[in-house]
């Protein structure tokens, strides 16, 4: 029998002679070829030309497949049999060209921010022969488990004492043309202090519906403990909050209501509010953040701001919550600027696409945007010390709280918070 195959030496000695010719690239599918063949030979009971009794197949020739790694991409020549079928699935996707080590690059490329668009050029940098953007989704798509998994893994680290909710607005397409979809997000302090992505769903409206859906999910799932939520004024977040959290406060952004209390008056004065009302928050105390809170709106009565006046004072229990808990937690409670900062990389990621193709593909990319800094923030300093997490929590269990001045306190109810809401008008409560 003649041997056909050339000796390893000469083979090599023949590659460094050869000035086009990718070495690395040509071992790898040397190797890979050869690893191929000695399965084909295994399957046809003898080797490739052998006369052999024990033979059950034969060989018929080769089909080409391309093959992208992270040396480029390779032509492999798969043996075909006549008998059967052979394709090297420890190599090989069947419907799947592409090393994982390299489909992790297209992912990860993905969830940085990087547009289809642009991974296209990346990869041909990578010598890669061609890749399109349709097919950077499909690659994207490895993705889902690990979202699915963190989207639905247990909240057993509570109790999670403070939670963020809030929602952004996403471009999608569905039926045929472009609407907006709310994806609703929520963030928690757990009872280590660590900051937690605790949900993410999409709504198809940021309405009452939606909001109570999304956590009542994540009450499914082990949500407890909650003693303020912390979010902007959303349509139905408030009763959303009463339902599914029950016991819980609501805490209104001061810089969002800002935004919608200077709508009140003039453009002149504007400056001069937004200053007052600021002084309330720059208070010492709890009582003396009321008290500056009474001080703010009769000095707004004398001026002649009379809307602004009433507006304050009914958003007073809404914005003030934070009072009741411990004053080393004011500056994370009092707004929504920590949850604030993690939509700015959410947007700077999704305006990239600016419109996606479908709702999974939301999913998947803000899914695996905070499943990473999930990740990153379990092994980040504490965001709050067990010790005022201990306080917030004993004031829970009956500790009395700051009273307004001038009477007794009012109720912490949600239903009576959001007293005057959309044009509705409630009748004042007492505190209990």
């Amino acid at each position: 029998m003649i041997d056909k195959s050339m000796d390893a030496l000469v083979w090599l000695r023949k590659q460094l002679e050869g000035d086009d010719n990718d070495l690395l690239r040509e071992m790898i599918r040397s190797f890979a070829e050869s690893l191929m063949s000695a399965e084909a030979d295994v399957l046809c009971g003898a080797g490739y030309g052998e006369v052999s009794a024990d033979r059950v197949n034969r060989r018929n020739g080769y089909r080409t497949r391309r093959w992208d790694t992270r040396t480029g991409s390779i032509d492999l020549r798969i043996p075909k049999l006549r008998a059967g079928s052979y394709f090297p699935e420890w190599l090989l996707d069947a419907r799947r060209r592409s090393e994982r080590a390299f489909i992790q690059v297209v992912s990860e490329a993905y969830v940085r921010g990087v547009s289809t668009r642009r991974v296209e050029g990346l990869v041909e940098t990578l010598g890669i022969a061609s890749l399109s953007k349709s097919q950077v989704s499909e690659l994207a798509k490895d993705l889902d488990e690990m979202v699915n998994d963190f989207r639905h893994r247990p909240l057993d680290a509570g109790p999670y004492t403070y939670v963020w909710a809030d929602a952004l607005t996403i471009k999608v397409r569905e039926g045929g043309r472009v609407v907006n979809v709310a994806c609703l997000v929520a963030v928690g302090v757990n009872a280590d202090g660590q900051r937690e992505i605790l949900g993410i769903d999409i709504a198809t409206s940021e309405d009452g519906a939606g909001w109570q859906a999304f956590l009542r999910s994540l009450v499914t799932r082990g949500l407890s403990g909650v003693q303020l939520v912390i979010s902007d004024d959303h349509p139905g977040l408030v009763d959303a909050i009463e339902t599914a959290i029950p016991g819980g406060s609501w805490q209104r952004c001061r810089t969002h209501y800002l935004r919608n209390l200077l709508t009140k008056v003039p453009r002149s004065a504007e400056a001069m509010v937004a200053t007052m009302v600021r002084s309330i928050f720059a208070q010492p105390s709890a009582e003396e953040v009321w008290a500056q809170r009474r001080r703010v709106t009769d000095h707004l009565t004398g001026m002649g701001l009379d809307q602004a006046t009433e507006h304050l004072d009914t958003a007073a229990p809404e914005i003030l919550a934070f009072t009741g808990f411990p004053k080393a937690h004011w500056r994370q409670i009092w707004s929504t600027n920590p949850q604030e900062r993690l939509n700015k990389e959410i947007r700077r990621r999704t305006n990239v696409v600016g419109i996606f193709p479908n709702r999974p593909s939301i999913i998947r990319l803000i899914g695996a945007l905070l499943a990473e800094q999930h990740d990153e923030w379990a092994i980040a300093r504490r965001y709050m010390s067990h010790e005022s997490l201990a306080q917030a929590r004993i004031r829970a269990l009956g500790t009395p709280r700051p009273r307004p001045e001038g009477g007794s306190p009012r109720s912490n109810r949600l239903e009576h918070q959001h007293r005057g809401r959309r044009g509705v008008t409630h009748t004042p409560h007492r505190w209990t």
